[in-house]
């Protein structure tokens, strides 16, 4: 049994920014979000009429200047995507913003103005919106969960439960909300669950000792992580020395006996069932981590409204 962690907690999580995120696969994102609105991708039959026709009907000289205003309180994400997204539309369009991603912002606020052609401004409304009020709805989700285990120890994660395409941005919306960021894919750590230790062998011991083995003979950097979801489990994490103990789906009397044996040898995680209501609670047990996907997949869109300025 090792007598001390091979890894500490700082090197099992990490903070997405802006200046992380590529920006082809966003600039793809965004051209597939304007060809939906406007020429109908994603259809077999392409629409007769292509365009914005009424935005059309107005005058081609008119400006339009207009405040971005908060419907309430929120943390704001998506600010950088707005230039991207702009550009793609008119060049002459024109964002200044007044608040920065991670700002947590009250209701009323003027996140940005936006000014330009009016017909270009009308056309970027609604995506403009779409991708603001997504990502800070998860940015706002995610400042609930952070805020209520600030008092502890214990880091919020986020996991691999994000929609298709929108992964780095999802995971760059919940580090501004304050949270940390788990795994990024597949590729940047052994996650070892029940199936995976099946293929070693029938005994779990020897089967998560040749895994972790295996492992660290092909890839001496990427962390080990181990799914236990029953106590008995734990003995053969611990025999096999990985990196991170998955505790997953126990209840708080199991919790408080699963981190009795562990006892800070490894870093240690907790998941499944992760609500705002008991986090607080589990966080006071005093896992190294609590990740949950609710702060993505039950994070509701905040209210961003375009307000005309006369």
């Amino acid at each position: 049994m090792p007598s001390e962690r091979r890894a500490n907690a700082d090197q099992c999580c990490q903070r997405i920014s802006w200046n992380d995120l590529d920006p082809t696969p966003i600039r793809a994102l965004i051209q597939l979000a304007r060809d939906e609105d406007l020429f109908g991708a994603g259809l077999r039959i392409p629409p007769k009429h292509p365009g914005d026709h009424s935005s059309f009907l107005l005058p081609e000289g008119q400006s339009l200047y207009a405040d971005l205003r908060a419907r309430e309180s929120m943390t704001i994400c998506g600010l950088p995507l707005a230039d991207e997204l702009l550009a793609a539309y008119d060049s002459r369009l024109v964002l200044e913003t007044s608040h920065q991603d991670g700002e947590s912002i009250e209701e009323g606020a003027v996140i940005a103005s936006l000014r330009g052609p009016i017909r270009s401004a009308l056309s970027v409304e609604r995506p403009l919106l779409n991708f603001l009020q997504r990502l800070s709805g998860i940015a706002t989700a995610t400042r609930r969960f952070a805020d209520a285990i600030a008092h502890t120890s214990t880091r919020l994660l986020d996991t691999r439960k994000t929609t298709p395409g929108y992964r780095m941005l999802e995971k760059y919306a919940v580090a501004c909300g304050g949270g940390a960021n788990h795994r990024i894919g597949l590729f940047d750590r052994v996650m070892l669950k029940d199936n995976h230790l099946a293929a070693f062998g029938e005994n779990l011991e020897t089967a998560a000792i040749a895994a972790v083995a295996t492992s660290r003979q092909i890839h001496p950097d990427l962390l080990v992580e181990m799914e236990v979801d029953r106590l008995e489990q734990i003995k053969a994490a611990l025999a096999a020395d990985v990196d991170i103990i998955l505790l997953d789906n126990l209840g708080l009397a199991d919790l408080e006996k699963a981190l009795a044996k562990i006892d800070r040898q490894t870093v240690t995680e907790v998941s499944g069932g992760i609500t705002l209501d008991r986090i607080a609670d589990i966080a006071a047990v005093g896992p190294d981590f609590i990740s949950t996907g609710a702060v993505v997949h039950q994070s509701v869109w905040v209210d961003i409204g375009l307000d005309w300025k006369q």
